[in-house]
């Protein structure tokens, strides 16, 4: 049974940083490519970025390029998202996705298993 959970989460002030981290097990970690997907409320889900199972390739939403980094680490079985100069429209609870065999996508639907979120509030 594959499970993703996610921590890091919290409320910071507009300007600030968080760093989410999320785990994966039940299954090899390095056959996943992994995403960071957001959901603020009243809204539908949303891609944020994405990470190939070694690493190489990253790609993201604009709205964040350039203030938000995914990375992993396969050994911990970890995918981190790292968040800089946040704002409040950033606000939102952040899932972690996992693919199996893929490449990653912005398309939710193509995600196999998903972690239970994560709230980031940015106060301005």
């Amino acid at each position: 049974q594959v499970q993703l959970v996610e921590s890091g989460g919290g409320l910071v002030q507009a300007g600030g940083s968080l760093r989410l981290s999320c785990t994966l097990s039940g299954h090899t970690f390095s056959n996943y490519a992994m995403a960071w997907f957001r959901q603020a409320p009243g809204k539908e889900r949303e891609f944020v970025a994405a990470i190939t199972w070694s690493g190489g390739t990253t790609f993201y939403a604009d709205s964040v390029k350039g203030r938000f980094t995914i990375s992993r680490y396969n050994v911990k079985n970890t995918v981190y998202l790292q968040m800089n100069s946040l704002t409040p429209v950033d606000t939102a609870v952040y899932y972690c996705a996992a693919q199996l065999y893929g490449v990653g996508s912005r398309n939710s639907n193509e995600y196999h298993y998903w972690g239970q979120g994560t709230q980031v509030t940015v106060s301005s």
